[in-house]
């Protein structure tokens, strides 16, 4: 399975060799534009990012499928804490699918840094004395204190941004 993943991000094309292991994926990492800003901020934004992502990848690409990834943050329904959330995005060129990875809330003291505006990754980096946590564990991977780390918790969301495409399940859209 030929695909193309709209990043350069290290992690993320291993989350999509990950998910598709079964299916011997030849994967193509290819530098898009997400057209949300650099910290995705409601789930709206985030799928939108992913979406664009996924778009653009499999565009100009000789592939079966275009992958974007997007992580964010942002609030339940309920408008209580600040979450840590990811999704995928997979085109064939006709049909779009999307699918969201796990969720986590973000820690107070992490969340109010983002509340003024900064980014999650460079917040992680500065209070645990890292640099590159978003191309390592992730914020997810601290913290669930390695109970899974950022690799595999994209994994799960292109998992499910895929399944439609496995499965006669679905209605074709």
């Amino acid at each position: 399975m030929r695909v193309a993943v709209g990043t350069t991000n290290p992690v993320k094309l291993e989350a999509v060799e990950r998910a598709l292991q079964d299916h011997t994926p030849s994967v193509t990492s290819v530098a898009v534009d997400s057209g949300v800003s650099e910290q995705p901020r409601s789930v709206a934004e985030t799928v939108t990012g992913a979406k664009n992502r996924a778009r653009r990848a499999f565009d100009g690409s000789d592939v079966a499928y275009g992958v974007g990834l997007e992580g964010g943050v942002a609030r339940p329904t309920d408008g209580s804490d600040l979450f840590l959330i990811m999704w995928a995005g997979v085109t064939d060129g006709s049909r779009l699918e999307v699918g969201s990875g796990p969720s986590i809330r973000l820690p107070d003291r992490i969340a109010e840094r983002l509340e003024t505006g900064e980014e999650l990754g460079p917040v992680m980096d500065d209070v645990l004395g890292t640099d590159g946590i978003a191309e390592a564990d992730g914020a997810i991977g601290v913290l669930t204190d390695g109970m899974t780390d950022r690799t595999r918790a994209l994994a799960h969301a292109v998992t499910c941004a895929f399944g439609p495409f496995q499965t006669d399940q679905y209605e074709r859209r």
